[in-house]
């Protein structure tokens, strides 16, 4: 009898039936869409990747225009191939290496067309596994490990026809956006291919090493198209032509096929393939799976509204996919220059660094979610310099692509020396930082010389002096907490170098010369994608003006009127949505006025009313951004993924914080979308965020609660949340005026 009372006991208290529990045993993973971002200038792809993966095993359409850098676009209805590397989000193609595809049977020619149709019907996508059935009857699977790419195809059955399946490798990717210079095919047995691709293109010189293992030997190989006895296909004349195709015996329906890949060579590359030995195609699906699901359980949310949690988790996904693995497992890569450099003993090299990007929200992100892999992120970059001489602006294959503005290695770096992350060398991290701030190239002389980038000296003044100069408070930050009191002084000027390009009759940041006078004419609507002749990168004034994230504050006294930033940001959103010029950036997307959340330099605007007592402004502007930019489904991003910045400003904005000024680790608050939310710190600690009476109307602070007491400030510390707590935020329908209204409750900002 005392038995079953305690058994009622149990299930009234609900141990049984509890909804905590039930949603601690939730499957996170389902709402993993990868598809999300491959429509709408997203360039995301739905292929099978492990988290920050070396492999990324995804189908590629064919075509190389601009919303198909990644290899894929929801919007085509055919497929060409299945390539091994490919970039998540970027502006720029590159990669889509080592291409295989399967065909009902041989072409006995060089160039083939291998473009075959499918429906989406028949296409699915999840973390780690990818399936779609051509529309010639070949059914396809692919998923991954870190380094090893796993295809199962199945042919058809054909009573008419005969069909002897055949597999065909491709080192020059018909549709690739570089172009092989040397490129070799080895056939070592009836089971075993291995070789080569280097190549140049985004990345000047990338280099990839493959070993390729079959499920059943193959009984004829073609190479270039021919029928031969030749064991291996090598070309550096013409590289563009070494393709095998293997050819199966036609009572063969099920193939299996393992590639591995390296950077050092085809012997490690062999090595590569013992990740999936005794491995099932479906064991290995089921190991990326559970790694998808570890990295979601670090935030676990409840919500009800209706498809947050896809938008949620799907871009949690899409900040794991880069930066790249790029070595091999004991540490092993080949760099840019050929030379073969092994990282320190447990660490790994990445690569892939979208920077002028990532820095804003991503970084800040990983710096919470990745607490083992941070090290050797940060290391990478460290690596990078060594051999490059500077650290890096966008690293793509360890080559330096010099692709957009600014040295944002460097507030990464700060950042993870501001928050301690443990083994990293901040002496070393600060000689690099500042090598960069003083390097000969980039217009920086010029801009240390008169205290701006001068127009006439290098495109893109406006952007490149606001950049440095955040750049330049990061290595202040720096320099303060390493005790070097002289840098502090210098780097702190160097940081109000935004203040030379501002002109307070227009109230925008604009262009000048080396004589000191104006750049005329002046339009804030004017955008050139030309980066010598802009004076604005991929945007106009409207967008570019507000990039002060470290001075807010400053940036306010600059406007003669008391509350002239204020109202300058409440036009922003009202304005035309247009750009006028010969070649507008086609990055510039997302409208709201002129805000534009498709392209990263709007991503802190609506967290600066934060920093000048109308808070609720910024939770209106942040709910109504997620709202009408993020939703499920493949055009569900406003514009390039970004190699997981579109991604991380959408996790940190539906939790409610943003960090505006992404170094030193100061989450601002915005306006939680979610009920609840449990991260998990670097430390083990969970930090829970609670959003009581939360609606699709209540989108306004009414007051906050941490840890049970009244808490007053408008963002909360990094350290804080090591701490682990509740953070817990009273929501209603109308806003509350008085809410982040005193001064002493606001972020940080240079100046008060």
């Amino acid at each position: 009898m005392k038995i079953t009372k305690i058994i009622i006991s149990l299930v009234i208290s609900g141990v049984f039936l509890n909804s905590k529990n039930f949603q601690a045993q939730e499957n996170l993973t389902q709402y993993i869409d990868p598809f999300i971002g491959t429509s709408n200038h997203g360039h995301t792809f739905p292929g099978a990747s492990m988290p920050f993966g070396m492999v990324q095993l995804s189908p590629d359409n064919g075509r190389s225009d601009w919303d198909w850098v990644s290899g894929y676009s929801y919007d085509s209805d055919y497929i060409a191939g299945f390539s091994h590397m490919h970039l998540s989000g970027t502006g720029i193609g590159d990669w889509l290496d080592v291409a295989v595809m399967p065909l009902l049977n041989p072409a006995y020619e060089n160039r083939v067309d291998t473009r075959t149709f499918f429906s989406h019907k028949n296409e699915k996508a999840k973390a780690g596994l990818y399936q779609v059935k051509l529309d010639n009857g070949i059914s396809v699977r692919l998923t991954a490990t870190e380094r090893v790419g796993y295809h199962q195809y199945s042919f058809p059955e054909s009573p008419i026809d005969p069909i002897n399946p055949t597999i065909r490798l491709d080192l020059h990717h018909a549709y690739n956006w570089d172009q092989p210079v040397d490129a070799e095919i080895v056939i070592v047995d009836d089971n075993t291919v291995v070789g080569k691709r280097i190549s140049k293109g985004w990345a000047a010189n990338q280099r990839v090493f493959f070993a390729m293992k079959t499920s059943v030997p193959f009984q004829q190989v073609l190479l270039n198209g021919e029928r031969t006895d030749i064991k291996t296909i090598s070309s550096k004349e013409n590289a563009r032509g070494v393709n095998a195709q293997f050819v199966f015996p036609s009572s063969i329906q099920n193939i299996e096929l393992k590639v591995a890949l390296s950077t050092v060579s085809t012997e490690k590359a062999l090595l590569a393939l013992n990740e999936t030995q005794n491995l099932s195609f479906d064991q290995v699906a089921q190991n990326a799976n559970q790694a998808w699901e570890s990295e979601m359980e670090k935030i676990k949310i409840q919500t009800t509204r209706s498809g947050l949690k896809k938008v949620f988790y799907s871009a949690l996904y899409h900040t794991a996919l880069s930066p790249a693995l790029y070595s091999d497992s004991d540490g092993e890569y080949a760099n840019f220059k050929n030379e073969i450099h092994k990282m320190p003993e447990g660490q790994q090299r990445y690569t892939l660094y979208s920077l002028w990007d990532t820095f804003r929200a991503e970084h800040p992100l990983l710096t919470i979610t990745q607490p083992k892999r941070y090290l050797s992120l940060m290391n990478s970059m460290l690596a990078f310099y060594d051999e490059y001489g500077l650290l890096p602006v966008w690293d793509l294959s360890s080559n330096e692509t010099n692709t957009m503005t600014g040295y944002h290695a460097v507030p990464v770096l700060a950042d993870a020396i501001l928050k301690d992350v443990p083994g990293l060398d901040k002496e070393r991290a600060y000689e690099a930082m500042l090598k960069s701030a003083h390097q000969e190239i980039r217009g920086i002389p010029s801009y240390i010389k008169y205290g701006y980038v001068p127009q006439d000296v290098s495109g893109g003044s406006v952007t490149k002096t606001l950049e440095y100069a955040y750049d330049d408070y990061a290595i202040s930050q720096v320099a303060k907490k390493l005790g070097k009191t002289k840098d502090y002084e210098i780097f702190t000027k160097r940081a109000q170098n935004y203040k030379n390009l501002f002109h307070a009759e227009t109230g925008f940041m604009r262009a000048k010369n080396t004589n000191g006078n104006w750049v005329e004419p002046f339009d804030p609507f004017y955008s050139e994608h030309d980066f010598d002749k802009s004076q604005y990168i991929e945007g106009t004034a409207w967008q570019h003006t507000f990039f002060v994230p470290h001075d807010v504050r400053g940036l306010a006294k600059l406007y003669s009127k008391k509350d002239g930033l204020i109202q300058m940001l409440d036009t922003l959103w009202v304005v035309p949505s247009i750009m006028r010029g010969e070649n507008t950036s086609p990055d510039a997307s997302g409208f709201i006025g002129q805000y534009a959340q498709g392209n990263e330099p709007s991503h802190h605007i609506a967290y600066m009313y934060a920093f000048l007592g109308q808070h609720w402004k910024t939770q209106y502007r942040v709910r109504q951004i997620i709202d009408q930019m993020y939703h499920p489904g493949p055009d569900g991003y406003p514009g390039n993924e970004d190699a997981g910045q579109m991604s991380a400003w959408a996790v940190w904005s539906i939790l409610g914080l943003y960090p505006e000024n992404p170094v030193g680790g100061e989450y601002v608050f915005g306006s939680p979308s979610i009920d609840k939310a449990e991260i998990t710190m670097p430390n083990g600690k969970v930090f829970t965020i609670l959003a009581k009476n939360n609606s699709d109307k209540n989108i306004y602070i009414q007051f906050v609660l941490l840890n049970g007491k009244p808490y007053d400030k408008v963002y909360i510390m990094h350290n804080e949340m090591l701490k682990g707590g509740v953070l817990e935020f009273t929501m209603g329908e109308k806003p509350n005026y008085n809410y982040g209204k005193n001064p002493k409750t606001w972020p940080k900002s240079m100046e008060n």
